[in-house]
Order: C-alpha cells, then sequence, then structure tokens
C-alpha cells in the first residue's frame, strides 16, 4: 500500500549548505588542505577567477532578483541623479569652503540645485504613499542607487513615511557605502555596472532624472535608448531641472542634425515639484489602462 503523501521524504538530496558545513569539518590532511578540494561553490578564490567572469554576471543577476521578489516588490519607482549634489542644509557649507573664484562659482551652482534635495525627498514619499499593492506585491518602492545626494534624499523619503526602500550601490575604489536610509534586506552591492543597470529597469514603472553628471548621463541614456529601440516598454520619465538639462544637453539640435526622431522627445516629461512628477505617472497609468480597456473591447480608437 502506498503511502500517504505528509510520509514522503521532503527532498532526497542533501542541502548544500549542510554539505558545506561538512566539508568544513574533514580532517587535517594533505589532500583536504589543497584549495583543490574545497567545494566549487564555497570556494571564493576560485569563485573570483577570471574565468568565472560569466557565473558572476549571473549571480549579480539572480541574487537580487530572488530577494526582491521574496520581498514582495512588484514595480519599483527609479531616482536616477547626482552624487554632489547638496541637501539644503549643507548647500552654504560647500560654499564657505571654496577656496578659488572657480570653487567658488562651483560651489554656488551646486547650491541653486540643493532644493532638487527636498523635491527628490517629497516625490519618494508620495510614491511610497501612494503606490499601492497589486496582486500581493507592493508597487512603485522607490528605489535608488543607494548613494548620498539625490540618492539619499530618495530613500530618506520612503523612510519618513514607514515604507521601505531598495539601494543598489557600487563597488568602486574610493571609499562609499549605502546612505542610512536603505533598507537593509534591500540593501544591494554590485561589481558591475551592466548588471546593477539591469537590476534598475527590470522592476521599473517610472523613472525620475535629477540633475547629475556621468553615471546620471549613463543611466539616463540607455533608459532612453532601451525604449527607443523597443528593447523596453515606455514608462513615465521624469525629468527634472528643464534649466540644467536644456544647458548641458541640446536635445533639439539631435532632432534638427536628424539623428534622433522629433517623436523620441515626447519619451521626456520635464518637471519641477513632485506633486507635478506624481500626477504625471497617475495620468500615464490611468491612458494606459484606458488604452487596454479599449483594446480588450475590440476598440480602435
Amino acid at each position: 500500500m502506498a503511502k500517504n503523501k505528509q510520509d514522503l521524504p521532503e527532498r532526497v538530496f542533501s542541502k548544500a549548505k549542510d554539505d558545506a558545513v561538512a566539508a568544513q569539518s574533514a580532517g587535517i590532511l594533505p589532500q583536504t588542505s589543497d584549495p583543490a578540494y574545497r567545494l566549487a561553490y564555497a570556494d571564493s578564490e576560485f569563485l573570483l577567477r577570471d574565468d568565472l567572469r560569466p557565473v558572476r554576471f549571473q549571480l549579480e543577476l539572480l541574487k537580487p532578483e530572488l530577494l526582491l521578489e521574496e520581498a514582495g516588490i512588484g514595480s519599483t519607482f527609479v531616482f536616477y541623479g547626482s552624487a554632489r549634489i547638496p541637501a539644503p542644509d549643507k548647500a552654504d557649507a560647500i560654499v564657505a569652503a571654496a577656496k578659488t573664484e572657480t570653487q567658488t562659482r562651483i560651489a554656488t551652482r551646486l547650491k541653486a540645485k540643493a532644493h532638487y534635495y527636498e523635491v527628490a525627498r517629497e516625490l519618494a514619499q508620495i510614491a511610497s504613499r501612494e503606490g499601492g499593492e497589486e496582486d500581493g506585491k507592493r508597487q512603485f518602492v522607490v528605489c535608488s542607487g543607494g548613494g548620498p545626494s539625490i540618492m539619499e534624499a530618495a530613500n530618506r523619503g520612503a523612510r519618513e513615511v514607514g515604507a521601505e526602500t531598495v539601494g543598489l550601490n557600487i563597488a568602486l575604489p574610493f571609499e562609499q557605502a549605502p546612505n542610512d536610509y536603505v533598507t537593509p534586506h534591500l540593501s544591494f552591492n554590485f561589481h558591475y555596472f551592466a548588471l546593477r543597470k539591469m537590476h534598475f529597469l527590470m522592476r521599473a514603472r517610472a523613472v525620475a532624472v535629477f540633475p547629475g553628471g556621468f553615471g546620471t548621463f549613463d543611466e539616463f541614456f540607455e533608459l532612453l535608448t532601451l525604449i527607443q529601440t523597443g528593447k523596453m516598454a515606455v514608462v513615465p520619465i521624469l525629468l527634472y531641472g528643464k534649466e540644467f538639462w536644456n544647458r548641458v544637453v541640446d536635445f533639439d539640435a539631435l532632432v534638427e542634425e536628424g539623428v534622433v526622431a522629433p517623436q523620441d522627445l515626447d519619451l521626456i516629461h520635464y518637471c519641477e515639484t513632485a506633486e507635478e512628477g506624481w500626477a504625471h505617472v497617475q495620468d500615464y497609468y490611468q491612458r494606459y489602462t484606458e488604452k487596454r480597456f479599449r483594446k480588450g473591447r475590440g476598440e480602435k480608437h
């Protein structure tokens, strides 16, 4: 007679974790002391070989994906922006610390952008309060690069309204640590920029881009390229600081030169306030829902 289902063993193979512990208790012999004897998955020296780069790519893709899924995060609201723009209460100190005319000029311009720290903070608060849930998963969870400045403001805003918030940090040659507002179990560290940028966008349902430098340009233009080429669905892109962006990038010139189509610029929505940005996101998804409803009914218009 067959056994009842509850009598069947849960698994037939031992867990990798258990074998790793058992391997550490092996006696000290010439064979067990050699690196060749180590379990491959528990051998950090082996995993760090150049030959194992494809495996490390897989691990950096898989680890955050599994943990975000387990955390019940359905979608994210991504924040890009400078790591150098000061919080308003620190802006005067940066100007005061300047020692040359050039440093003073640059510090003054950074101070002029300090209000975007508060805008990012407020937008993150709104998204965290209003994002809601769908299919049992949290939506529009605030996600930043996990660093200072605009990134800190985003994580801080979410934390201030009691919401969990994601930080995707990157290991760099100089000292860097996550800001204090990232939720610890949602604080990830990457070696590969490419994998980090993938995780920024895999769950993104809206992206706010604040003034920034090379890193912000890289993330912003890759996002535009993915949407322009059809590799990624259209999502609301909020571009904060029209004066800044029009000064550093001549988007109209790209159209005039024929290297960008006029409609490509429609992907960008300029914003200055948190309320304006969130309203655009809501309006976009309201129109998106209505379009899907009409399509489901077979309506052409």
